[in-house]
Parts: C-alpha cells; sequence; structure tokens
C-alpha cells in the first residue's frame, strides 16, 4: 500500500475551532497510551546518562560509590527521572494540525527511584481551557495527569502537564518574538558564565547534612546557570531521554500519525516530527519562534537541579512545579535560582517552601516556580528515615 500521499510536505496548519475544542473537551477522564515508552529501567547507565542529558553532576545521581556510603545505600535517580519514561503535557491528543508547546509540570514526588526498579505510567486528560494570548489570539490548554509506578506498584511520582496549543500561521503573522536576536555576550560575561559553571559541584552541600534548623526564611540558594544554549544541549537531552530513533521507526510512527510529521524538503523530503523546531531555524520561525529553542522538560530538570543542590543527599525533594513563560532560543542562558519563603513542620515533617526562578541573560523571568523539601531535623520527634509517601500535600488537580 502506498504511502507517499499521507505525510504532508509541510507541517499541517490546524484551526482551533469551536468544534475541534469540544472534541478535546470530549477526551477529559479518558486514559493516553504511553508516549513511547522511552526509557522504563533505571540502571546505573541511564540514570547517569539521563543527568548527562540535563547537566547534573550531582555524585548521588551519578557514583554508584558514592550512594552506597549515603543513608540510601545506593546511587539514586534525578527526581526528573520519570521524565524519561513520557514528557507530560506534550502535544499528543486532539486539536489536529494546531502545533503544541509544553508549558510547564507540576511535580509531587513519593519515592525514589534505585537502580533496578522499572517504571510504568498511566496517563489521562483532566481538562481543557481556551484563553487570549500575544502570541497567537486563541489558544488552548490542555491538561493532563500522569501517575508513576515501579515494579511493586508504589506510586513513585504525581505529575500535572501542561500544553499550550496555537494556530501556527497566527503565531508567525503575531510575530511577538520576532525582535530577539542572539545574545552577543562580553568577555566578562562569558567570564561569569564559566566560574558558576565550574564552581557548581563546590557549593553543593552533597553528603554534608543541611538541617531545618539551619535554614532561615530568606535564604538564597547558590545559583546555577545552563547555557548558552547549543546543538550539544538539545541533542544531547534526547540521548539521555533514549529517544534516538530513526528511520523505519519514524517512518511508521509517520504513517499511524501523520499529523504530526512532515516531509522536509531540507531533507530533501526526508520525514521529520513536527517538533523539529527544536534543532531547525527554518521550522521554528514557521511556528511563530524567532529560532532553535529548548526542550521544555529540560528546562523543568535544570529548575529542580537548582534545589537538589542545595538540599544535599539527607534531604527529599517533595514538590517542584515550572511554567515556561518565555521561549530559551539558542545562544541563550538560563540562571537558575531560588529563595526560602517558610519552613515549618507538617504530619511530623521538617519542611521548607522554595521559590525557584529562572532568568535570562537579559533578565527576563522565562520559567517561574516553586518546590518543597522535607530536610532533615535535629528534633528528635522528627524520623530520621523517611520518603514523600509519608507526607500526601493534596494538590489540586487543575488549576
Amino acid at each position: 500500500m502506498s504511502t507517499e500521499n499521507e505525510v504532508g510536505a509541510a507541517p499541517a496548519e490546524g484551526k482551533i475551532t469551536d468544534e475541534a475544542i469540544a472534541a478535546a473537551e470530549k477526551m477529559i477522564g479518558l486514559q493516553l497510551r504511553p508516549e513511547g515508552p522511552y526509557l522504563q529501567d533505571a540502571t546505573e547507565d541511564t540514570i547517569r546518562n539521563f543527568c548527562n542529558g540535563i547537566g547534573d553532576l550531582n555524585p548521588l545521581y551519578r557514583d554508584l560509590e558514592h550512594g552506597r556510603l549515603t543513608r540510601h545505600g545506593s546511587m539514586l535517580a534525578h527526581p526528573m527521572f520519570p521524565m524519561a519514561f513520557g514528557w507530560v503535557g506534550r502535544t499528543r491528543w486532539g486539536l489536529p494540525g494546531v502545533h503544541g508547546f509544553y508549558a510547564g509540570n507540576d511535580w509531587e514526588l513519593f519515592r525514589h527511584v534505585r537502580p533496578g526498579d522499572r517504571i510504568t505510567a498511566i496517563e489521562r486528560v483532566v481538562g481543557v481551557d481556551v484563553k487570549e494570548s500575544q502570541f497567537s489570539g486563541k489558544l488552548v490548554l490542555q491538561y493532563v495527569e500522569a501517575s508513576y509506578a515501579n515494579q511493586r506498584g508504589e506510586l513513585v511520582a504525581r505529575t500535572l502537564g501542561t500544553c499550550t496549543r496555537h494556530e501556527r500561521k497566527a503565531a508567525r503573522e503575531a510575530g511577538k518574538y520576532s525582535d530577539i536576536k542572539t545574545h552577543e555576550y562580553t568577555p566578562e560575561e562569558f567570564a561569569h558564565i564559566d566560574e558558576t559553571i565550574l564552581r557548581e559541584e563546590e557549593r553543593m552541600t552533597s553528603a554534608h547534612v543541611r538541617y531545618w534548623e539551619d535554614v532561615a526564611i530568606g535564604d538564597e540558594l547558590p545559583e546555577i546557570v545552563r547555557g548558552p544554549l547549543s546543538l550539544m544541549d538539545t541533542m544531547g537531552f534526547l540521548v539521555g531521554c533514549g529517544r534516538g530513533h530513526t528511520h523505519g521507526v519514524i517512518f511508521k510512527n509517520a504513517v499511524k500519525h501523520p499529523g504530526h510529521f512532515f516531509r522536509n524538503p531540507e531533507a530533501g523530503g526526508g520525514i521529520e516530527y513536527t517538533g523539529i523546531g527544536h534543532h531547525r531555524e527554518s521550522t521554528a520561525k514557521e511556528v511563530g519562534v524567532p529560532g532553535v529553542y529548548d526542550y521544555g522538560p529540560q528546562r523543568s530538570a535544570w529548575m529542580a537541579s537548582l534545589v537538589t543542590n542545595w538540599m544535599g543527599d539527607a534531604a527529599f525533594l517533595k514538590r517542584v512545579r515550572t511554567q515556561m513563560r518565555r521561549f530559551n532560543t539558542m545562544g541563550d542562558c538560563t540562571w537558575a535560582r531560588g529563595k526560602v519563603t517558610n519552613k515549618y513542620i507538617k504530619d511530623g515533617h521538617a519542611l521548607v517552601d522554595i521559590e525557584i526562578r529562572g532568568e535570562n541573560q537579559r533578565g527576563e523571568l522565562t520559567t517561574p516556580g516553586l518546590a518543597t523539601v522535607i530536610m532533615p531535623s535535629r528534633r528528635v520527634d522528627i524520623p530520621v528515615f523517611f520518603d514523600g509517601s509519608r507526607l500526601d500535600l493534596d494538590l489540586p488537580v487543575v488549576r
């Protein structure tokens, strides 16, 4: 059977119509097929490789011997490792031909992932909302909830993923970001970036215990930087998540879901995914972005690393929420920063709330968010060993 005409010569130019919105709303409550799955098994190699894909240097997530000497008795996976199973909030349902952008995640974590664990997920549609934007006019917000479990059926994490859907033509013609140019760094700026990168490891709390009693409201977390963004960064994230599929694998997916793929003339008519704008400037501009841009899940993981660097091996990241407010295009830096906003005791746990934010080299807020950390305490009535399953923050599903 010929499939020559089933995949278009360019990304589809779908419309946000009342009928398309109504069809998407009818999907609320439905469970989605797993996106891949890509990486299910947590091993020493896959855990480390994921860290390579997000630039995380924390020895707890990279070094088997370091992990064996911690209270965990093992190296652990980075808290965002379940992303390797599937990027919650990606464009996967409804509104055919309408481009989607990852808009953020709100994670609640319950257990560590360790070497030997196998991750599965149940993802379901939980909400649809319609709004107006300067970027493309009418847009649709889509919400999915994913629950990740290990091979014992224990809940590892639960997350609310958000995706924004925009008409490609409307975003292109609006030209909201058309005046953004690649930043030209001064030698002084490069020196600051380089020093921050090279000092990141020495600023980690790591094996030193940071106690709840030693944390004060207003404390600033040591900043980290990711960038200037390059193709090495975006391609590395794909590899870290096990997404190096090519040739026949891509073609079979394109035949099954032709609206998500197209024959790119820049590749001689080769099949490419509509999200190739993360790597091709021409495709990025077709959807209203001034140039190649980062993967939102990767940026969310950077913000989590800001917190895990600070909290140390003995703490537990309970919640991390990030929102993508601006595009992070080729050559941009993301400076991840945070400040303690509250500390309290709940259900026998010593907790710290942190306001986190990602800012680019222009000082623009690109990634606001928040985090909650369970800290070790000197109080004898608070247990030494704990995990997040003993505390439920009872987060609302859609907000």
